[in-house]
C-alpha cells in the first residue's frame, strides 16, 4: 500500500481485473478540478475500461492526465464527449457546485454518470437527478472512497454479511483530514461551491452507516458545523459532526474535521467502529498510529476471540468491475441508486439543520 500524505490527490492502485474487452467500455473524463479523478481513473481502467477523451480548460491539468494515461485524447470542449455516441460513460471531478448539470448533460446523450463526491450539493440539484435517473434509465454513481476504494472498509462488508458481529446496533465514524491550504483551490473555501463539511466529506460517513447498518434511510438527529481555525475564509467549515438513527434502529454518529497535523504518515487517521451485539469491528483505514504506515487494517472482537486483519490484497476493489458490467448489461450489483442518493440526501439535510458553532 501507499504512504498517503496528500489526500486531495492520493489515487489508490489495485491489481488490474478486466472484466470487459479492450475497447468495449470508453469512457470520456469532463473537469479535473478534483485529484479524486485520479483515484476513480485507476479503479475503471484496472477493471477494464478505457480512457478515450478527456476535457478540461486548464491545459496543465490536461496535460498532466494525458502524461499519466497515454491513451486519453484530449478534447476541444465538454460537448466533443457529451456527443461520441462511443463513450459509454461520463467521469468528473469537477467543482462539486457543477457535478449534477453534467450528469444531467451525460444521461440526456444516453450515457452513465460517474462523480466525485459529493454527487451535488443541494435538495434542488438531487430532484433533477433523480428525475433524469427515472427519466433517461440511466446510472448516477458516486465516488465515495472511503468505502469502496479501502480494502479494509471492503472487506469489514464481508465480514458483516458473514454475521461476524450479530446484529449492528450502532456505527462511529471519523473522518479527519489535512486541509493544505496553500495548495487548494479557490471554490474549496466557498460554502456555495463546495457545500459545506457535512455535504463534502459527511456524505462518505453517512453512505458507510446505510452499507454498513443495513439500512435505506435514517433521520439526522442533531448535526454541528464551525470554523475554528480558518478565520481568514469564513466560508469554510472546518469541523463538522452529526449523529443519526437509522430505519432498522442502528444509531450512529459521525465527525469531520480538516486538522490532520502534519506529524501524521497519512492525510488523516479514517477510521469506522462498528458495534454489534455479538462483538466489534474497528476498521483503521489509512494507518495504524505509529504501529504501520501502511493502511488497510481490520480489528475483529467476537465471542471466538480478538483478530487483527491485515486486509491489503485480500479482496480488491470489486466496485469498479461491477459498475462496468452494470452499464453494459444493465443490471445492478455495484450500487443501489435510492441508497446512492439517500447518502447525499441525508448530507444536505444535516448540513441545513446544523447549528454553527462560534468558536
Amino acid at each position: 500500500m501507499q504512504i498517503k500524505a496528500d489526500g486531495q490527490n492520493y489515487a489508490p492502485k489495485g491489481i488490474s481485473s478486466p472484466v470487459c474487452g479492450k475497447g468495449e467500455f470508453p469512457v470520456g473524463v469532463i473537469g479535473l478540478d478534483h485529484g479524486h479523478i485520479y483515484g476513480m481513473s485507476n479503479g475503471l481502467t484496472e477493471a477494464g475500461a478505457t480512457i478515450d477523451k478527456v476535457y478540461d480548460s486548464n491545459k496543465e491539468k490536461l496535460d498532466e492526465y494525458c502524461r499519466r494515461y497515454p491513451g486519453a485524447k484530449p478534447a476541444a470542449s465538454p460537448e466533443e464527449i457529451l456527443d461520441d455516441d462511443r463513450i459509454k460513460m461520463i467521469v468528473s471531478a469537477s467543482i462539486p457546485s457543477e457535478r449534477c448539470d453534467l450528469g444531467l448533460k451525460a444521461m440526456s446523450r444516453g450515457k452513465d454518470y460517474f462523480t466525485d463526491k459529493p454527487p451535488l450539493i443541494n435538495l434542488e440539484q438531487l430532484e433533477l437527478a433523480k428525475a433524469a435517473v427515472r427519466k433517461y434509465n440511466r446510472k448516477y454513481a458516486v465516488y465515495y472512497s472511503e468505502r469502496r476504494h479501502v480494502e479494509a472498509a471492503v472487506y469489514a462488508e464481508k465480514l458483516l454479511s458473514e454475521n461476524a458481529i450479530g446484529r449492528v446496533i450502532n456505527i462511529m465514524g471519523w473522518g479527519p483530514h489535512r486541509a493544505s491550504v496553500s495548495t487548494r483551490p479557490d471554490w474549496f473555501f466557498d460554502k456555495s461551491r463546495y457545500g459545506g463539511i457535512l455535504v463534502d466529506i459527511g456524505c462518505h460517513q453517512i453512505e458507510q452507516i446505510l452499507i454498513y447498518a443495513g439500512a435505506r434511510d435514517a433521520v439526522v438527529e442533531k448535526s454541528r458545523v464551525a470554523n475554528y481555525g480558518h478565520k481568514n475564509t469564513p466560508g469554510f467549515e472546518d469541523f463538522g459532526d452529526m449523529m443519526l438513527t437509522c430505519d432498522n434502529g442502528t444509531t450512529a454518529y459521525s465527525r469531520l474535521d480538516w486538522f490532520t497535523p502534519d506529524g501524521l504518515g497519512a492525510w488523516g487517521d479514517g477510521r469506522t467502529l462498528i458495534i454489534g451485539t455479538d462483538g466489534y469491528i474497528e476498521i483503521r483505514k489509512y494507518l495504524d498510529v505509529a504501529n504501520d504506515r501502511e493502511g488497510d487494517h481490520i480489528y475483529l472482537v467476537n465471542h471466538e476471540g480478538e483478530r487483527h486483519i491485515k486486509a491489503a490484497g485480500l479482496i480488491g476493489f470489486p466496485f469498479f468491475g461491477r459498475l462496468i458490467r452494470d452499464c453494459l448489461d444493465r443490471t445492478h450489483t455495484a450500487f443501489d441508486q435510492e441508497i446512492e442518493f439517500k447518502a447525499i440526501e441525508l448530507a444536505v439535510k444535516a448540513e441545513l439543520s446544523a447549528e454553527k458553532i462560534e468558536g
